[in-house]
């Protein structure tokens, strides 16, 4: 039992992240394709969600919603559980160094950066496969990568461009992870002690379906704001290929793709696709932090 319930954040946590991105997979696709607009496009406005979709299913069929969800469940499998089970994990450490008593934001906020920062080292390499896998077909035939599944496309990175291709885009995808952390599990444990003083709930059993409705919401929409900018540079970092004239990548790094962003597409360019992202993340944090309840109580009932 003590091993189980060591590994009862992980496992419940990975599963619902799992569970949470297989069903919003269309809508991530479209965001990095909205992400990715504007880079492939300079100067021409950035379609909206429904046209993204829309033309992904004139041009390669409805099944093309799902391009690159393997990837999706093989970062889920890693980096979501890493990040979810490490933060539960260090708040549940904090609680108990504070004598049982709730922690306040700060010590919410360290555990968010911190679990979310080591997650990012060790997912990805699944992110960079997922990110490829989704913007191929954006590509002109000639220049398209045309990978098979998440495995061929890490293999193939490896092979083509070196171990080190699998992280590109690491520095602010450590910020985009710490961000999003931050925004969905941290403000999501202090709105869920706000809107269940606002509801009156006692929380005795845990929280009622209207608090978790409510401060998943919140939290679902701080993610997105938190995280977008990183986000987004870490899109163009690991999608980004050499120039076949010049043999130079767009970008340096990240501070230059920074400047390069604001420079050709002003300060609203580092929100591209926020509708796409936050239709992301709302649902994305809603189905984690309602599921994951119900994915606990399993577990904790097989345990028994």
């Amino acid at each position: 039992m003590g091993l189980a319930k060591t590994l009862e954040p992980f496992v419940c946590g990975g599963s619902a992240a799992t569970f949470a991105s297989v069903v919003i997979h269309p809508i991530d696709l479209a965001k990095v394709r909205m992400q990715l607009y504007g880079q492939l496009n300079p100067g021409k406005p950035i379609p909206g969600f429904g046209s993204i979709i829309q033309n992904i299913i004139k041009k390669d069929g409805i099944a093309a919603c799902y391009k690159g969800v393997d990837a999706a469940i093989g970062r889920q499998m890693v980096y979501g559980t890493a990040r979810i089970g490490l933060h539960r994990t260090f708040s549940d450490a904090l609680v108990r160094y504070n004598d049982g008593k709730p922690v306040n934001f700060l010590a919410k906020t360290l555990s968010g950066m911190a679990s979310g920062a080591i997650a990012v080292c060790i997912g990805t390499p699944f992110d960079i496969a997922l990110v490829r896998l989704q913007s191929d077909s954006m590509a002109p035939e000639k220049d398209r990568r045309n990978y098979k599944n998440v495995f061929d496309a890490l293999v193939r990175t490896t092979k083509e461009e070196g171990i080190g291709a699998l992280y590109k885009g690491l520095a602010p995808n450590i910020l985009r992870g710490m961000s999003m952390n931050v925004g969905m599990l941290a403000c999501y444990d202090q709105a869920k002690e706000v809107v269940a003083k606002v509801l009156n709930d006692p929380m005795t059993d845990g929280p009622s379906l209207p608090t978790k409705l409510g401060s998943s919401c919140i939290a679902g929409f701080t993610a997105a704001l938190f995280s977008l900018p990183f986000d987004l540079i870490k899109s163009r970092l690991m999608a980004q290929k050499p120039n076949p004239e010049t043999g130079k990548m767009p970008y340096s790094g990240v501070a230059d793709c920074a400047v390069q962003i604001f420079k050709k597409e002003g300060p609203l360019g580092f929100f591209g696709g926020f509708s796409a992202y936050y239709g992301r993340c709302a649902p994305h944090a809603m189905i984690i932090l309602i599921s994951i309840e119900s994915i606990t109580q399993a577990y904790r009932s097989a345990f028994e």
